[in-house]
Formats: structure tokens, sequence, C-alpha cells
């Protein structure tokens, strides 16, 4: 009588383990984004909007595609957390770290591109001028955002870029990859290759992004 090798009764148990395990965890995830949902509309919706798409002028998207694939859970759970002073998002500190995440995974269910937030938060740090980034600025950025980056506030179509409760949250990796490609279905528009708005090089947004950080001092 031939018996089965002890490997193959492991591998099975082993496989047996996975598929529960993964299970689990898939039910675990899906209750957590139903809840963050939940929370979403009792909490968000109000100035987002239902989808989570955003309202020009007043509240950006939130399931943007090219946001959710630069874009951490560390940058939306400190968000949600402590606002942005200076605009009309308030801290919502309140809700405790569990729903906060909730929240963040609700909007992560949306993503439809890889996650590189890893990638470009590991970009070098901006090493430009300033002096020339101001210009640049000036001519392009302000006529959404603001003279001083301070958005809705300023009458602007653009979200407040100038303000610290934005440039303490993002790498210099994270406004390059923003400036560079923009955001689909938004105004915000690339800024670099002849398909841009305007063709701007890598020194020249590293001199927009040099400039940005004056801002926020």
């Amino acid at each position: 009588m031939l018996k089965k090798p002890i490997t193959s009764g492991i591998a099975v148990l082993l496989t047996s383990i996975f598929t529960a395990l993964s299970t689990t965890a898939y039910a675990a995830n899906s209750s957590t984004v139903k809840k963050g949902e939940q929370l979403y509309n009792q909490n968000c919706s109000v100035c987002h909007q239902a989808d989570a798409i955003g309202k020009p002028g007043f509240a950006p998207s939130l399931t943007n595609p090219e946001l959710l694939s630069i874009a951490s859970d560390k940058f939306f759970e400190s968000t949600i957390r402590d606002g942005r002073m200076g605009t009309g998002m308030p801290p919502f500190s309140h809700l405790g770290r569990k729903d906060i995440k909730a929240i963040v995974a609700f909007l992560q269910s949306h993503a439809t591109l890889p996650n590189k937030s890893k990638q470009v938060d590991a970009q070098p740090e901006s090493h430009g001028d300033p002096r020339l980034g101001k210009q640049w600025f000036d001519d392009i950025c302000s006529t959404c955002h603001g003279k001083n980056g301070d958005g809705y506030a300023a009458g602007g179509t653009g979200t407040a870029i100038g303000k610290a409760g934005f440039l303490s949250k993002v790498s210099d990796g994270f406004i390059r990859e923003t400036i560079k490609h923009g955001r689909s279905n938004t105004r915000m528009l690339g800024f670099s290759d002849s398909t841009g708005l305007a063709n701007l090089s890598d020194q020249e947004i590293d001199d927009v992004i040099s400039y940005m950080r004056t801002l926020a001092k």
C-alpha cells in the first residue's frame, strides 16, 4: 500500500491555511471599506460630494486616479486628523485612528493605478532657485491657486498649495509628480513635455517647488 508523501500533506495543509487567512483578510478589508464609506458619508461628503469627486472652487477630488497613485495612507490620515489650517478643511482627530484609517481604506478602494507613493516620496529634494520659481508660479500657478497659494480663499479654482498644512505633509516628489502630470478630469493639467500647458524643464519645476517651500514660512 502506497503512502502519500508527508511533504504533500504539509503542502495541502499550508494551502488550506493560506486560503483561510486570505479569505479572512479580504472579509476584514471589505468590512473596513464599508465602515469607511459610512464614516465618509457622515463627515466628508458634504464638501467632497457623495462620490468623493470634489467640487471645483470648493473641495478637491479625493478619488482622482493620479492623486491615489502618489498619495500614501500617511498623507491622507494626517490630513484628515489635522485638517488644513486657513482653509475650509477642519481637523477630524476626534474620529480616532481606527475610523480615520477606515475612511482612507474607502478612498484607496477607488484606486485604478498602482500606488507609487514610496518611490515618489523617495525622490530627491528640489534644489532650485526660488526667485526663478516665483516667476513661474506668478505666471502659471497663481491663476488657479492664488498669488500666495491661498487657493479657494483667494477666489481661485485650485487648492491652497501655499499653506503650511499642505506643504508640511507632502514631499518634493509629490509636488513634482503633480506639476509634471497633473490630475485627470480636473483643472490641474500637466506642465511637462509638449502635451502640457507649459513644457517646463525638470530644473524649472524644481525652481517652482523651491519657491513654494518659502510660502509656508
